[in-house]
């Protein structure tokens, strides 16, 4: 779907069994693009808390996640979207015809200190930099 003035294209980021990466994803696309995109995140499996290394590298960033809950990976919220970002995960994310799929192959920050967080959060920014340029280009 193409954005107009009355619809906004939906981007939903899912991961499996970590909500940090979808999170740090999600955070930076909206802080990108601001009101030009709604902004989802998931995981395949709930998630208690962020990894607190995840919350100290976007902290560091200007981006705020601590207060942020991850949400379960429904049917329904793949269907909702009209881009759905996998990030390791395509073969557990379900597949509709029709819908658009980019999956991203990035390191895993769960467990990890905010050392090994940093460098995952770089290429995500990158990644969602040129995502914006491409479904908000303006």
């Amino acid at each position: 779907m193409s954005p107009s003035a009355a619809s906004r294209p939906s981007v939903l980021f899912v991961c499996v069994h970590n909500a940090g990466r979808s999170q740090m994803a999600a955070a930076f696309l909206t802080h990108l693009a601001g009101d030009r995109i709604e902004v989802r995140s998931a995981g395949s499996a709930p998630a208690e808390a962020v990894n607190p290394a995840v919350v100290e590298a976007m902290k560091e960033v200007g981006i705020d996640i601590s207060a942020e809950t991850p949400k379960i990976l429904t049917v329904e919220a793949v269907q909702a979207s009209d881009v759905v970002i996998t990030m390791g995960c395509g073969d557990t994310c379900p597949v509709f015809p029709g819908k658009r799929y980019l999956d991203w192959q990035l390191d895993d920050p769960a467990g990890q200190g905010v050392d090994a967080v940093r460098p995952i959060r770089d290429a995500i920014e990158t990644r969602v930099r040129a995502l914006v340029a491409e479904v908000a280009p303006s």
